[in-house]
């Protein structure tokens, strides 16, 4: 449950400014989590979510540079978890993941900020990630198939 709860976590900061604690307990029991202030403040900590300057005030991200567990072990799991296959044409990649979960991914991946990976765009099951170049791309597919394998 907690491991769901955090993943809904990341995609919930990463689709609308959450600036409390409070805030974020109150959209996670909106979707029916039974959660309190505690709970989300040790969970703003595991995944060492920062709180960012936006033009309306601060809220809370993901850290640049970091992905949500200290060794990657969360993208290794999502991935494996939920990512059905991966395709290339020239730079770009298209990574098929299970409904709902290409935002989190998406999320993931920019996180892990790999030197060949310019950036990322997720629709429902689809995303969109664009290497470079095209001589990055086979590094990429590489890296993403060993997370789906391991």
């Amino acid at each position: 449950m907690k491991g769901k709860r955090q993943k809904r976590i990341v995609e919930i900061i990463s689709k609308e400014p959450i600036r409390t604690q409070d805030e974020l307990a109150a959209v996670l029991q909106n979707e029916g989590y039974n959660v309190t202030q505690a709970t989300v403040s040790r969970d703003i900590k595991e995944l060492r979510l920062v709180k960012v300057a936006r033009g309306d005030g601060y809220a809370y991200s993901m850290p640049k540079g970091q992905l949500p567990m200290q060794d990657g072990n969360r993208l290794r799991r999502i991935f494996r978890d939920a990512v059905l296959n991966i395709a290339c044409s020239e730079n770009i990649l298209v990574i098929h993941t299970l409904p709902g979960n290409a935002n989190s991914v998406c999320s993931l991946l920019d996180a892990a900020e790999w030197e060949e990976f310019l950036g990322a765009v997720a629709g429902d099951d689809t995303i969109l990630a664009v290497a470079k170049t095209k001589d990055h791309v086979e590094s990429l597919m590489q890296k993403m198939q060993n997370l789906m394998e391991h």
